[in-house]
């Protein structure tokens, strides 16, 4: 058989294969019910509310624990934070999301083990000028069995005139 008869044929006989349940390139993503990701939800969420709480108790050591080893946050000015630089900037009293009042949030749970939030917060400006809304996101997972911020990232948002 030619070679161009050959891969013409390659979707064709790839085609039963998808078709068929179980096959690996089925959706690799366990179903979740709405019960199990409202549960997952309020994990995060606590995780999310655990940060806050190690930062009143300044609790280095807790923190640590719940962002992942390599946890990186990218502030609105592009600079990237490693989770030792998050850690010291949540304990000096630097303005973060994750201490910010919270206006809009939005969860969702796209594996058993892994949440996004996305939201918006007014943050206070280094210079001392009032707040600036930003829009930031979150990315949770579960690592060995705990909820951990994996990844952070922070938009500014432009005054509409």
């Amino acid at each position: 058989m030619h070679r161009r008869a050959f891969l013409a044929l390659l979707p064709a006989l790839a085609l039963p294969a998808l078709l068929l349940p179980g096959t690996p390139l089925a959706h690799p993503h366990e179903a979740l019910t709405r019960e199990r990701q409202g549960a997952i939800e309020q994990q995060v969420m606590a995780a999310r509310e655990g940060i806050r709480a190690a930062v009143s108790a300044r609790d280095a050591g807790r923190l640590r624990a719940l962002y992942a080893a390599d946890f990186t946050h990218t502030h609105t000015s592009g600079k990237v934070d490693g989770r030792d630089a998050r850690i010291v900037s949540l304990l000096t009293g630097e303005p973060t999301v994750e201490l910010a009042r919270v206006e809009e949030l939005t969860i969702r749970v796209l594996h058993a083990d892994t949440a996004v939030l996305t939201g918006r917060s007014p943050i206070a400006r280094m210079d001392g000028g009032g707040t600036r809304d930003v829009r930031w996101l979150q990315v949770y997972a579960r690592i060995e069995g705990e909820w951990r911020l994996a990844a952070s990232q922070a938009t500014g948002v432009s005054p509409t005139t």
